[in-house]
């Protein structure tokens, strides 16, 4: 006798519960790490800064990977007015930072925007030694307006070689890749190209990440509903593709930009709405850096990520 459909859908629910249960808890992280949308980068002194969405942007640091410290703001004092017609309010949110160190200089990229709208801007500031009161802003990058069919914001940088890139987008029509002038940062063309975009769940794909391993490019995203505490489906989707420009597919050959994406983390245990990711090559290993719920607000989660089978895998 056939299965039913009844029967189908329990096995599969109980299939995605198990692969939930077997990912790994974030590892030991401590100190001031109360965080959104955290990335992470290394300088030449063997020292971890942390970025995250705040008013002015929170820097936090850390010698060990482990401990953090508080240690101010980017723009003290709502500094960067240049924002608040993005963020409709003085001093409000500057969103998803995306940290590099090139040649001893921070490069750091921003967003300001406010929820549900896609009038959007992404900004740069460099600085020399990631401190408070050091940085200089080197104002707009690329910006959106509701003329838009997508939105300006969760910026990353991917360089490769003489070769930059930066991806962006959340909802709308979904993630966009630019390439940029390597000398200024900023963009070299006003055309993009489509990397990944949904229609389900309201188009909810954001966070792009671009990381290179082996002859392949992963797009690692966030999926779903953020920012709503305890509430929270976030979590982290990945496809590949051998061109930096895709398509990008997921395990199962469906492009990203039809929907495709394989979950590699999400909510499990005590662990909610994992996401709004940061992916890099530190000394040690690969380093997924994200955000999640407890019930006591977003915390800090940072584990390892093993590439070895073609895909990436978080421990």
């Amino acid at each position: 006798m056939a299965p039913s459909i009844v029967a189908l859908t329990s096995i599969a629910a109980l299939l995605v519960s198990t692969a939930r249960a077997a990912y790994p808890n974030p590892g030991l992280v401590q100190g001031i790490i109360d965080v959104h949308d955290p990335t992470m980068c290394k300088d030449a002194s063997g020292k971890w800064w942390l970025f995250s969405t705040a008013p002015g942007i929170a820097i936090r640091s850390s010698t060990d990977r482990i401990n953090f410290k508080y240690e101010g703001l980017v723009f003290p004092n709502g500094a960067a007015t240049w924002t608040d017609t993005y963020t409709g309010t003085s001093n409000g949110n500057l969103w998803a930072p995306d940290c590099t160190i090139i040649g001893g200089t921070f490069w750091l990229y921003y967003s300001a925007s406010s929820f549900g709208v896609n009038k959007s801007a992404i900004f740069l500031a460099k600085s020399s030694t990631g401190l408070p009161g050091s940085w200089s802003n080197q104002g707009l990058v690329t910006s959106t307006t509701t003329s838009n069919d997508y939105n300006a914001i969760d910026p990353h940088l991917f360089i490769e070689g003489s070769s930059w890139y930066l991806s962006l987008g959340s909802f709308w029509t979904g993630i966009k890749l630019f390439q940029l002038n390597s000398s200024t940062g900023k963009l070299s063309s006003s055309s993009y190209t489509s990397i990944a975009r949904r229609t389900a769940n309201s188009g909810a794909v954001e966070a792009p990440i671009i990381y290179k391993s082996g002859s392949y490019y992963y797009l690692i995203t966030s999926w779903d509903k953020c920012c709503a505490g305890t509430s929270s489906t976030y979590n982290i989707r990945v496809g590949r593709s051998t061109n930096v420009k895709g398509p990008y597919v997921d395990k199962n050959n469906v492009q990203l930009t039809s929907g495709g994406g394989t979950e590699i983390l999400a909510t499990h245990g005590s662990i909610i709405g994992p996401g709004g990711q940061h992916v890099y090559k530190d000394s040690d290993a690969v380093v997924i850096n994200y955000h999640y719920y407890t019930s006591s607000g977003s915390k800090l989660g940072i584990n390892l990520v093993d590439f070895s089978s073609g895909w990436p895998v978080v421990y």
